[in-house]
């Protein structure tokens, strides 16, 4: 993706597009126009092979795709799956790992934090518009990623920018803020995009779970949520 923002209608328009694809003559199965889960899709280095990674703990291998269809980046992904059949079925699995068939994928906006250059620095070089953070499945901490949909105003056309900075203060190493600039985008109508954030560049939790604290410029003031964060194996 080369867009600064990944827009969540846009989502939306993609999956009915895939599912019109898959429209049969007697059926159809609703199911297939949501997504069933949020992914880090992992390739190796010559993507040859990939895997997605549900959660901590659980990876999902694809029966139907050899390769990543985004290259060899790493991205977080929307997916719609199911089970693979015993007839689809051409990797062996574990405990941890589940063989599925993918109806669709969608990268979501992957980006690397930026540099903390102070609260009032930040906020001059990165945008201090106001932005909603909207608590569904899809603003989750795993994986060593922090994924957000979040909501503004938005116009056809102008693009915005959205960051995250990570604390730079050893007293408060768990602290992330997210910064908005919405290039004077103020007269649009209301919507959500989904970004992901790696959060690699945070200090070793050494296998602890931690408190992770996200702070943001809403419409009503200064907000804050909580997530539990381990540092990725």
């Amino acid at each position: 993706m080369n867009r600064n923002v990944f827009r969540w209608f846009a989502i939306a328009a993609a999956v009915l597009s895939v599912a019109a694809c898959k429209l049969d003559d007697d059926r159809f199965d609703p199911s297939i126009m949501y997504p069933s889960a949020v992914v880090t899709v992992k390739p190796n280095a010559d993507n040859t092979s990939f895997v997605m990674q549900l959660d901590d703990e659980t990876v999902l291998n694809a029966v139907n795709y050899n390769k990543s269809p985004f290259g060899t980046k790493e991205v977080r992904a929307l997916v719609n799956y199911r089970t693979a059949t015993n007839e689809e079925m051409q990797k062996s699995s574990t405990v941890n790992e589940r063989n599925v068939y993918i109806n669709w994928i969608d990268s979501i906006l992957t980006k690397k934090p930026v540099e903390d250059l102070g609260e009032d620095a930040n906020a001059a070089k990165y945008g201090n518009d106001p932005v909603e953070i909207v608590g569904d499945w899809t603003t989750v901490v795993e994986d060593g990623y922090i994924t957000l949909r979040f909501r503004t105003i938005w116009s056809n056309g102008i693009m915005h920018r959205i960051n995250l900075v990570a604390s730079s203060d050893p007293e408060d190493p768990y602290k992330v803020t997210l910064y908005h600039d919405a290039a004077g985008d103020y007269s649009g109508q209301e919507g959500d995009a989904l970004v992901a954030f790696s959060l690699a560049g945070l200090p070793d939790t050494q296998g602890q779970t931690v408190d992770l604290k996200l702070e943001w410029r809403s419409f009503t003031g200064k907000k804050s949520a909580t997530f539990k964060y381990r540092t990725r194996d």
